[in-house]
């Protein structure tokens, strides 16, 4: 895939961290991480949500397969998505917060709007 970032991680890594960050962020509503992580975390949290628009069996499955916690799909499913019901796009949030104090990584705050 063109444009996917790799993280410093191999493939199964990253796909497990990516999935444990979507995750995360759907149980809290935010989370703070470097940006490049940010920026990942965005893309794919806004493909869960519009596939969650649509309450359908294939859906659930898709989301369930991706999604780490059962319970977290169902709110992503009956709270969420229905909030996003009218905007395609643009769920998300990536606030720049500056650099970590131990290493210099530009941090930022992702959540959903």
């Amino acid at each position: 895939m063109p444009g996917t970032r790799k993280l410093g991680r191999a493939t199964a890594h990253r796909t497990a961290m990516l999935r444990a960050m979507v995750t995360f962020l759907f149980e809290n509503g935010k989370i703070e991480t470097t940006v490049t992580r940010a920026k990942e975390v965005s893309s794919l949290a806004e493909k869960m949500i519009t596939i969650a628009k649509e309450e359908n069996l294939n859906n659930k499955r898709m989301v369930m397969s991706f999604v780490t916690k059962e319970d977290v799909t169902y709110k992503l499913f009956k709270d969420i998505a229905p909030k996003y019901a009218d905007k395609n796009g643009g769920y998300t949030r990536i606030t720049k917060l500056g650099p970590r104090r131990g290493d210099a990584a530009e941090m930022a705050i992702i959540e959903l709007i």
